[in-house]
């Protein structure tokens, strides 16, 4: 669906707050690979982020797992070591589902998507955390604006924490979005592939 957005902000973190906030973050030596303007890993490799939408805090890592480790507060710590096959492992779905309703966590924030730079879950992800599941109440309950190493750049999306994803070509929600994107979509069409700027979770 294509339309005009009508939305209410609630939470919104601008890249400014990001970069400041993320500078002050020391990534685990053991794990991180630095942040930076790099669209893939050192060695050719998909590099694999999270971003915490309540710190601004950015991390990257070499593979998958451990990129869920981190934005999962170690509650999924066995993902598979490539997103497209984590896309199509049921078992990983399945701790997916049981991490969006494990109510006794959510204080410690969730999981509300993940956005790849390739159709099929392929190339560069990155992870975005939030505070609190969406509440489907009709509203937008969280935004983003990419910074310059993830604008125009998505194909494939999946949705988590009960959120659905809306994509938009101008920062601020600005443009006409394309969305709800509810489920695991292994190519957002070529509406939007390549055009995002910022995000709405609803």
């Amino acid at each position: 669906m294509i339309s005009r957005p009508r939305h209410r902000t609630v939470r919104t973190v601008t890249l400014a707050a990001s970069v400041l906030l993320a500078g002050a973050v020391t990534a685990p030596a053991a794990q991180a690979v630095p942040s930076g303007p790099v669209p893939s890993g050192g060695n050719g490799q998909p590099r694999h982020c999270t971003l915490d939408l309540s710190t601004g805090a950015e991390r990257c890592y070499a593979s998958f797992t451990e990129a869920i480790d981190h934005a999962s507060d170690g509650r999924i710590d066995d993902a598979p070591a490539s997103a497209r096959a984590a896309a199509h492992d049921s078992r990983f779905r399945a701790q997916a589902r049981s991490l969006a309703a494990d109510t006794d966590r959510q204080a410690d924030g969730v999981i509300q998507g993940t956005f790849f730079d390739d159709t099929d879950f392929g190339g560069d992800s990155l992870t975005i955390s939030g505070e609190a599941l969406c509440e489907k109440d009709g509203w937008v309950d969280y935004q983003y604006d990419l910074q310059d190493t993830w604008k125009n750049r998505i194909s494939s999306v999946q949705p988590w924490g009960n959120c659905w994803i809306w994509l938009y070509p101008e920062p601020g929600l600005g443009g006409d979005r394309d969305g709800p994107f509810k489920e695991n979509t292994s190519d957002i069409g070529a509406f939007m592939n390549d055009r995002t700027q910022s995000i709405g979770f609803s």
